[in-house]
Order: C-alpha cells, then sequence, then structure tokens
C-alpha cells in the first residue's frame, strides 16, 4: 500500500489583540519580509491574511504582545490530526514553549556587561564612563562581570582609567587599522570580540559615532538595539528593561530584548550619573590581534578637516545653562540671555522652537531632539516645558523657570518658578547680580 500523504502542519496567522496595540512605530511592518502588515490611520497594524505565512517575526518584535497566532477552524482539526497520529496531544502552544526553552538554554551562554568606550584620537568620551556608572549597577544585579571594550591605536591608557571607573576587566584591540574610526572597521572588531566573549548586554553612548557603531553591530549580530534609553534596569526574569521616549516624548517606553543576545541600548551623554573615581583600582586587559588588515578596507581617511564654522560652544559640558525659548520673541533679544550667562560664567542655550525660527545654532538646542544637559543650574527663560524639552534638562542640579504662564509645564520640575516677563525679571537679576559684586569689592 502506498504511503498516505504527508499532512503540513498548519503555520496559523496573525491577528491583533484588541486594545493592546500602542502604536509603537510600525515595527510588525518593517519585520514582515511578505509585505502582509499595512498601518491604519491609528498607527494600528492589519493584517492581509492572504499574505501572511504564521513566520511569527512581527510577534517577536511588538514589544506589547499586541499580536498573536490564530488558527482557523480547519487548522486546528488538521493539528489534532497530526498529534494523534504522533500519539502526542501536544498544543501548538506548547510547541512554542518548547521553542521559546531552547532559546532561553541558547542566551544562557551569554554573560557579562560590556560597555564600548567611545575616543576621538585617544580622548575618552564622558558618556563611556557615565555608561560605567549604570553599567555597574546592572552588572551587580545579575552577578556578572563589567567589563568595557577598547578600540583604537595607541590607546591602552584607556584600559587604565576604565578600570577606575569600575571595569574589572578590558577587551582592547590596539591597531594602527583603528586610528581613526570608521563603520565597517570598528563595527567588525566589536562583533568578533561579542562572538568569541559572548556578552548578555552592550551598552553604548548615543552621540554620533556611538549610534552608527551601535547601529551596524546590532544588524550584523540580528539582535535588537534600543537608541537614546533614559532608563536601564533588570526585571525578576534578568532581562534588561530599556526605557526610552515614545510618541515624540509624550510617553515612556520599556523595551525588552527576549530572544537575541547581547541586549544593546544607547544612551545619551549625562543622562546617567557619572560615577566614583578611585585610581586605586586594577583590572585584567585582554589583548585581541585585528582580525583584519588595512587592505581589507576599501574607505580610507585622508585628512580630518575641521569645520570652523561649527559653534564651538559645548552645552552639554557647562555647569550653567541660560536657555531661551519661544517666549524670547526674536533673535535680538538672546542679547539679554547672553549677559546673564556671561555674569554667571555659564553658556547660553534653547529650544526646539528657537533653532526652528533661526535664532540659535542647533548645537546650543537642549532637548530629546537636541542635547541632554545636567548643569549644576539651569536658568529656563520663556520656555515652556513640552515633554520634548524636559526630557533633556530635567535632571539639572537646580532649575530655575521664568515664564509669564503661571500654568506652564516647565514649573512642575523646576526648583524655583517665577512668574513674570522674562524682560523685566532678566534685567532684575543681572542688575542684582553686579550690585552684590560692586558691594563685595568695596569692601
Amino acid at each position: 500500500m502506498a504511503d498516505e500523504k504527508k499532512v503540513k502542519k498548519p503555520r496559523g496567522i496573525v491577528r491583533l489583540i484588541p486594545g493592546k496595540c500602542i502604536a509603537c512605530g510600525a515595527r510588525c511592518q518593517t519585520s514582515c519580509a511578505k509585505d502582509a502588515v499595512e498601518m491604519n490611520d491609528k498607527g494600528e497594524p492589519v493584517i492581509d491574511i492572504s499574505k501572511c505565512i504564521g513566520c511569527r517575526k512581527c510577534i517577536k518584535v511588538c514589544p506589547v504582545e499586541a499580536l498573536e497566532i490564530y488558527f482557523t477552524p480547519e487548522e486546528q482539526k488538521v493539528l489534532a490530526e497530526l498529534a494523534t497520529q504522533a500519539g502526542a496531544a501536544a498544543a501548538p502552544a506548547e510547541a512554542e514553549e518548547e521553542e521559546e526553552s531552547l532559546d532561553l538554554a541558547k542566551l544562557g551562554e551569554y554573560r557579562g556587561v560590556w560597555v564600548f568606550v567611545e575616543h576621538t584620537e585617544g580622548k575618552p568620551a564622558e558618556v563611556s564612563w557615565e555608561l560605567l556608572g549604570v553599567g555597574g549597577d546592572l552588572a551587580k544585579t545579575r552577578g556578572v562581570e563589567l567589563c568595557s571594550v577598547v578600540i583604537g591605536d595607541k590607546v591602552e591608557h584607556l584600559c587604565q582609567e576604565a578600570f577606575t571607573y569600575g571595569a574589572s576587566k578590558v577587551y582592547l584591540m590596539d591597531d594602527p587599522v583603528f586610528h581613526y574610526y570608521r563603520t565597517e572597521s570598528y563595527y567588525k572588531a566589536v562583533c568578533h570580540l561579542i562572538e568569541k566573549y559572548k556578552p548578555e548586554i552592550f551598552l553604548v553612548g548615543a552621540t554620533g559615532l556611538g549610534r552608527d557603531l551601535a547601529g551596524a553591530v546590532a544588524t550584523n549580530l540580528a539582535t535588537g538595539l534600543t537608541a537614546d534609553c533614559t532608563g536601564l534596569a533588570i526585571d525578576e526574569r534578568g532581562f534588561l528593561l530599556q526605557t526610552r521616549p515614545a510618541f515624540g516624548g509624550n510617553i515612556m517606553a520599556t523595551i525588552l530584548t527576549e530572544r537575541t543576545r547581547p541586549q544593546m541600548s544607547t544612551v545619551r551623554p549625562h543622562v546617567m550619573t557619572m560615577p566614583d573615581k578611585n585610581v586605586a583600582r586594577k583590572g585584567e586587559i585582554v589583548r585581541e590581534s585585528a582580525p583584519f588588515k588595512e587592505q581589507d578596507f576599501t574607505t580610507k581617511v585622508l585628512e580630518i578637516i575641521r569645520d570652523s564654522r561649527v559653534d564651538d560652544v559645548d552645552v552639554a559640558a557647562a555647569d550653567i545653562i541660560v536657555s531661551g525659548g519661544r517666549g524670547m520673541a526674536g533673535k535680538e533679544n538672546f542679547q539679554i540671555l547672553q549677559e546673564l550667562a556671561d555674569e554667571l560664567s555659564g553658556v547660553v542655550a534653547c529650544s526646539r522652537a528657537v533653532v526652528e525660527a533661526g535664532w540659535m545654532p542647533v548645537e546650543r538646542q537642549v532637548g530629546q531632539t537636541g542635547k541632554t544637559v545636567r548643569p549644576k543650574i539651569y536658568i529656563a527663560c520663556g520656555i515652556s516645558g513640552a515633554i520634548q524639552h524636559l526630557v533633556g534638562m530635567q535632571s539639572s542640579d537646580v532649575i530655575i523657570a521664568i515664564n509669564r504662564d503661571k500654568q506652564a509645564p516647565i514649573f512642575e520640575v523646576a526648583t524655583y518658578g517665577i512668574v513674570g516677563d522674562v524682560f523685566e525679571i532678566v534685567p532684575a537679576i543681572i542688575k542684582r547680580i553686579r550690585d552684590l559684586r560692586a558691594k563685595k569689592a568695596a569692601k
């Protein structure tokens, strides 16, 4: 008797669970290789069942588990028949649990928290040390090592500096091929180290260089990457909770990378607290040779040309910031803010609206799409306090807000609030400072 034709196991189709979608940004749509997902006006996925093959990729990328696999009554009958033929009554959910247990076992091979040490020709970026601070907390919670990755040319001195900020081990690739940053050479070096040593968490500063590198690494390793995180923690299952602003900063989303490793995050400068420095700390340096040569790359750096037109004021590094918003009413009115900043040995910054109006350069912008700052004093003049601005400055030690609208959101985060006309209050503050200095000089 001829063998019976083998029945193919149904894969089901994806459907949306009503009320669960948060319109997080079409991740489900971009993950679908069959173009079976479209987005409606509400930002919710609409599944084309004629195209869906039940691959579950969209389900895996959904941060709120708003999608599920659905089996038609006919498919459920086939599944029941297959289970009977196999002598088992395994339901689709049980098969998924088995697959998940295998995934978790594989993820268990990854251990340790890594921080990428960014530098420019040997000069480190402070965000790297800030990440060692939060990385130390994560490593302590997980009971694993806190390590750094240093890549460059003649950069071994950065290893010892990483130890002073808490790293117990540094993976070093020191070679002339890394003298200048190039995406290809750096991401291949990082991927080589990750594939060999398998860290569970990899943190990178959300700078221009860091964003470029992290994206390339995550793509090559086919793992998750959460950008511009404002909070990092470990949940009860050991997963990295990655919190970042969503919907233009109107809500905070917490994202998990459940099925791939490493869990990757970028964090903007001055978001995390700088850890204490201890020069007595020592650690282990693991030296690795570059797995390629200069001739392997088609891109060459011939010369670095600095743009003299770029504003050289670094608002992110300032201890005192006088910031202006739309309430300043014009470019010429920022002169009084400059006078106040000069009296306080500070710098002038601004909100996004000011940059869009052309009153200040983008390098001075504070906020979600600008720079994150953590000065000792932040004076907000004529800034209403949209959430996009607050996420960039709310960690300042002291916030002084000046606004004529007593209902302005900026007052909710202000240490001191002054309700009134900025064009009367700021000159009065300047005069008071000068009078106090004159009295002090006269003594």
